[in-house]
């Protein structure tokens, strides 16, 4: 049934494993390039030029067919200027969940499906579903189901989670049951031992090797503004710009006696809210907004009006959360609403950030963070029952 796969080739480890395991298992193999940013650094050279390079290189001695693929439009309007948009607004963004859900499981996905007739695609993520890592155990008549990577560290499901399960249903994830050294083995066993020991990309795509305080001075305006102590209601200092700031980060004013750690953005009064001290009781909350989720399957019941059980994080590197669920917004409602009850408190949970949700290895899916709830210094038990009651 799975014959022709297209690969995304990046020019990493990561891929170029992929795109050999699947060639190893006597698949019609294509690759494909995606060119989603012109970065052009300070001496002229084109950061992505490397990475083609890479990926021509894997290819040829692979014996498999490569395209470049031009998504840099797509890229400006569905992902970065979203990133813009909300960073104007002080918001924090997530492009990383945005590139994934509107470039590579949507704008490649139907590429590679209706012009390469691609029966699959596959990538070199972190994840697997319940179909196998080569859709071995693919069922038509079955959900498919997104799983956890079995590598803690690497698992690549956070980022997945506002995938439709349409381009899921048709993806292969080759590495998706091993270990980066595992891979990073594996690479230097079959003759790919140079992308083993190539340095892997790090932080946004888009910055390059700027801070990311220069790279968003170019695109947003400076507009000062004070810093004022949520205590005591006095300005503590000044602020370049929302955009500059997030929450929870440490800022930088002098003469205090503890360190100032933002706890709040205004946009309307362009005031940034500060808390003294890393683990002030407002930075802390068990309680979560969040809107417009995407679900890959909606966990059972949530549909049918119920509180649900399942585990919660907004931070693809930190522990699991319990948490109870429940949908807040009626069937006519513009907005679909969530609300989230968690069984600790998290520290500086953001606004534009994900709630991803999962219960056992499964992610279910996600939704964008709105605002967080009342700090638990005010007490706030009695909102789940208001949620739960419309």
């Amino acid at each position: 049934m799975f014959r022709r796969v297209v690969v995304g080739i990046s020019g990493g480890v990561d891929s170029a494993v992929s795109a050999y395991l699947l060639k190893k298992r006597g698949f019609e193999v294509c690759g494909a390039f995606m060119k989603n940013w012109d970065l052009i650094d300070e001496s002229g050279y084109c950061s992505g030029e490397r990475d083609w390079e890479d990926a021509q290189r894997l290819c040829r001695m692979l014996d498999i067919p490569l395209e470049q693929i031009n998504f840099v439009k797509d890229y400006w309007v569905e992902v970065f200027g979203s990133f813009l948009k909300d960073y104007d607004a002080g918001i924090t963004p997530n492009p990383d969940i945005l590139c994934n859900r509107h470039i590579k499981f949507n704008r490649f996905f139907h590429h590679a499906r209706e012009r390469l007739n691609a029966d699959a695609i596959a990538t070199g993520h972190y994840a697997r579903t319940n179909f196998g890592p080569f859709l071995e155990q693919y069922n038509e008549r079955e959900k498919v189901r997104l799983l956890m990577a079995p590598d803690p560290i690497k698992d690549q499901t956070f980022f997945l989670s506002q995938i439709t399960a349409e381009a899921l249903r048709r993806t292969m994830f080759p590495i998706g049951a091993l270990t980066k050294p595992q891979v990073k083995q594996l690479a230097t066993e079959v003759g790919l031992a140079s992308y083993a020991r190539k340095k892997e990309s790090m932080g946004i795509c888009f910055v390059g090797k700027r801070s990311f305080q220069q790279f968003i001075a170019e695109y947003i305006d400076t507009k000062p503004g004070p810093f004022v102590d949520v205590d005591s209601g006095r300005e503590v200092g000044q602020h370049a710009g929302l955009h500059h700031w997030t929450v929870g980060q440490k800022c930088k004013i002098g003469g205090c006696l503890q360190p100032y750690y933002v706890l709040r953005k205004h946009r309307d009064t362009n005031v940034i809210e500060v808390a003294s001290g890393h683990d002030h009781p407002l930075l802390h909350t068990d309680m979560v907004y969040a809107e417009d989720p995407v679900w890959i399957n909606v966990p059972p019941g949530l549909d049918r009006g119920q509180v649900v059980r399942c585990e919660f994080r907004f931070q693809h590197t930190k522990p699991l959360v319990g948490c109870s669920l429940i949908a807040t917004s009626g069937p006519n409602a513009t907005r679909r609403e969530l609300f989230v009850k968690l069984d600790r408190p998290l520290r500086a949970i953001t606004p534009g950030q994900y709630a991803v949700f999962y219960r056992n290895e499964e992610c279910f899916g996600s939704a964008r963070i709105r605002q967080p709830g009342p700090s638990v210094a005010y007490g706030t038990g009695w909102l789940l029952n208001q949620a739960a009651s419309g």
